[in-house]
């Protein structure tokens, strides 16, 4: 059986975008080991990382250059409330995301109940090819994986609009 090529890169990705790239996050907790740095820091003092750090490892130009582009970039949240230390963390840096041209939105959970979701994290491009971000139990990013199964394609779409359509524009979610 021929093994499946691995999952494009987040910038091949959102190169690959036309019209739209959509992100659904469903943890309350990440332990990415390149964050773990900054993240300490906020706990320690609230700090956040300036958006020309490290940190950031392209992300923002990437995303700047996809919106030029006219391709909508949106992320939204599902979290628990209280929330953790980490989607605090995630709610402190959100504004670099904005700058760069992001749309974000967030979700208390109980008001994701009775919304079909799949089980993992995902980015989808374009209603065409979903990108899995999978994590251990712990948070360790797992390698992802990757679809353009039409049936998985049309329950992320219609997955993420659900949560779209109920989340909170970052600018009015207080935590």
């Amino acid at each position: 059986m021929p093994q499946k090529p691995p999952a494009p890169s987040f910038e091949d990705l959102l190169d690959s975008a036309h019209r739209h790239a959509l992100h659904l996050e469903l943890r309350d907790v990440y332990a990415v080991g390149e964050e773990r740095e900054v993240f300490d820091a906020f706990l320690r003092d609230g700090s956040v990382p300036a958006d020309d750090s490290a940190f950031w490892g392209g992300w923002l130009p990437l995303v700047e250059r996809t919106v030029a582009r006219g391709v909508k970039v949106r992320r939204a949240r599902i979290v628990s409330e209280p929330v953790t230390d980490y989607i605090r963390f995630e709610h402190a840096i959100t504004d670099a995301n904005l700058r760069a041209g992001e749309e974000v939105r967030w979700l208390p959970r109980p008001r994701a109940s009775t919304l079909a979701l799949p089980g993992n994290d995902f980015w989808l491009i374009d209603d065409q090819v979903v990108r899995w971000n999978l994590f251990s139990g712990d948070g360790q990013a797992l390698e992802p994986d990757h679809t353009e199964d039409p049936g998985t394609v049309k329950l992320c779409t219609e997955a993420f609009h659900s949560v779209w359509d109920l989340a909170t524009k970052h600018t009015d979610y207080r935590i």
